[in-house]
């Protein structure tokens, strides 16, 4: 900088020189703590797997099933977290909203509150982001304590902490055993996949259909009455 009108440098003084190399310094020292603030959440890829798992990648869904967003979140289990901060139920909130929630459950429950999609979910607490709603206290009186008891535990935090759909079977005409499925359409008889995509209007036709439920339905020309199959 020039501090004169003949162009001449001047050398900064001592208290000049003292304060640069601190301005320096709390940089330093400040970027290592910033970094460190997210270090212990799941990646975002982490959640978009667990959403495409859950949901079909749908961020917005509800099917009447109980469970909300790409994540599942069953209404008592969002409450509890802080999630009606945002929305009333997970699939009125945004992606970024719903992984926020996410987090929290992952820090409360584990993977265990998706059994089965959470399973590539990086095991680090939540980093308890002070943007996000915090998780509500524990009350101070016991009978408070027993109402959030009962909010938490009445339904499962998420639709894969139910009982894994491969424990549940139904029993093809020939006898053998198939899996059921937890979707949120029930295959009655006479049904197909292309009359099902027909009927519930289905993007992607049969083929779709058959892509979501792979993991039930082993033949696109086999269902049976009583499987259970995702619509999207």
């Amino acid at each position: 900088m020039l501090f004169s009108s003949k162009g001449k440098h001047r050398r900064p003084n001592k208290a000049t020189r003292v304060a640069t190399l601190a301005g320096v310094t709390g940089v330093a020292i400040a970027a290592p703590l910033m970094a460190a603030g997210n270090a212990s959440a799941a990646t975002a890829s982490e959640w978009d797997a667990v959403a495409q798992c859950e949901a079909g990648g749908n961020w917005s869904i509800n099917t009447g099933n109980g469970y909300y967003g790409g994540l599942q979140f069953s209404a008592s289990t969002w409450a509890a977290y802080g999630g009606t901060a945002y929305a009333s139920t997970a699939d009125q909130a945004s992606k970024s909203q719903q992984i926020a929630i996410g987090e929290k459950v992952l820090a409360g429950q584990g993977k265990g509150a998706w059994p089965t999609c959470g399973v590539g979910l990086s095991s680090a607490a939540y980093s308890g982001d002070t943007s996000t709603p915090s998780t509500p206290s524990s009350p101070s009186s016991s009978g408070s304590q027993d109402t959030t008891t009962t909010r938490t535990t009445e339904q499962p935090a998420s639709r894969s902490a139910e009982r894994p759909a491969a424990q549940k079977t139904v029993t093809t005409p020939t006898g053998k055993k198939v899996k059921k499925g937890d979707g949120e359409y029930k295959v009655v008889k006479g049904d197909t996949l292309s009359s099902i995509a027909e009927k519930k209007h289905v993007k992607g036709g049969w083929q779709k259909l058959f892509k979501l439920n792979k993991d039930i339905v082993a033949d696109a020309d086999f269902i049976y009455p009583g499987q259970q199959l995702h619509l999207g």
